[in-house]
């Protein structure tokens, strides 16, 4: 495991096999837009996107906000009661920490990724699959603040707005354009891990003390990075409304027929001339 990007992939998979690292698209977007949104605009956004829904970026800035603050909070206080051992019960509580951390990071990932139109990530099998592998990648370096990983999320964007796809673009994620940008993103991150994990242990070496520090530490990264993420995808072609349709009435006029004209009443209407 010396090779960075190795030890960064396997913290990814042991992150997502976590109990509730994965979210449900389905009900996260239902329970999200319940406030603001209408029935069909909901129905709509599950079975395609928010955008395709017509759903204002205005809204879904909100329900990001509201995902990013409770993930947050919920980040720092299992960060914080895993710093409360102290020194000697660091061999275990950093692994533990560092796969819990990544774990809210691919949580908030999700989410803003379903609010912002990208398709279910996650299959129904157990194993994360290839694709979905390399787009957590790219999400967690543009949380990072990887330039390459921002270039990386565009083109998988740009392709999927031109597609109108409901899954991910498999091939240039996996040995396509895209990928040699998710091994240079796995890199970086594979060396960002070794300092954090640095950092948090110096955290943790004093019992109590630590505990406070090692939370104030994940509030005090994990929020901005979460800020950086809701940003870049927000911004992407993928997350505006599809013109043509009505908020309320979910009416793509793409899809509208064109009315034929009235020709039994065109001789009873009163002539312009």
């Amino acid at each position: 495991m010396e090779n960075p990007e190795s030890r960064f992939s396997a913290l990814l998979a042991a992150a997502a096999s976590l109990p509730g690292a994965r979210i449900d698209r389905e009900a996260y977007l239902r329970k999200a837009l319940a406030r603001n949104c209408s029935e069909a605009e909901i129905r709509r956004a599950i079975e395609e996107s928010p955008a395709a829904a017509g759903i204002p970026v205005e809204i879904l800035d909100r329900a990001a906000n509201d995902s990013i603050n409770y993930e947050t909070a919920k980040a720092s206080a299992l960060s914080a009661a895993a710093g409360i051992p102290g020194i000697l019960a660091l061999p275990a509580t950093i692994p533990a920490d560092m796969a819990q951390y990544f774990a809210h990071m691919l949580r908030i990932a999700q989410k803003l990724a379903y609010l912002y139109s990208w398709p279910d990530l996650f299959s129904d099998d157990a194993d994360i699959d290839d694709a979905t592998k390399s787009v957590l990648t790219l999400f967690v370096g543009v949380m990072f603040g990887t330039q390459s990983a921002n270039n990386a999320v565009g083109k998988v964007a740009t392709m999927m707005s031109k597609e109108v796809a409901k899954k991910l673009p498999q091939k240039a994620l996996t040995k396509g354009v895209v990928y040699p940008l998710v091994k240079k993103v796995a890199g970086h991150l594979g060396m960002q891990m070794t300092k954090q994990t640095f950092a948090k242990s110096v955290s943790k070496a004093i019992p109590v003390v630590g505990a406070v520090i090692s939370g104030g530490l994940t509030l005090a990264t994990y929020r901005p990075m979460a800020k950086r993420l809701k940003k870049h995808l927000s911004g992407l072609e993928l997350a505006k409304p599809v013109p043509g349709v009505v908020v309320g009435e979910v009416i793509d006029v793409r899809d509208s027929p064109i009315p034929e004209p009235d020709r039994a009443g065109a001789a009873d209407r009163p002539s312009n001339g």
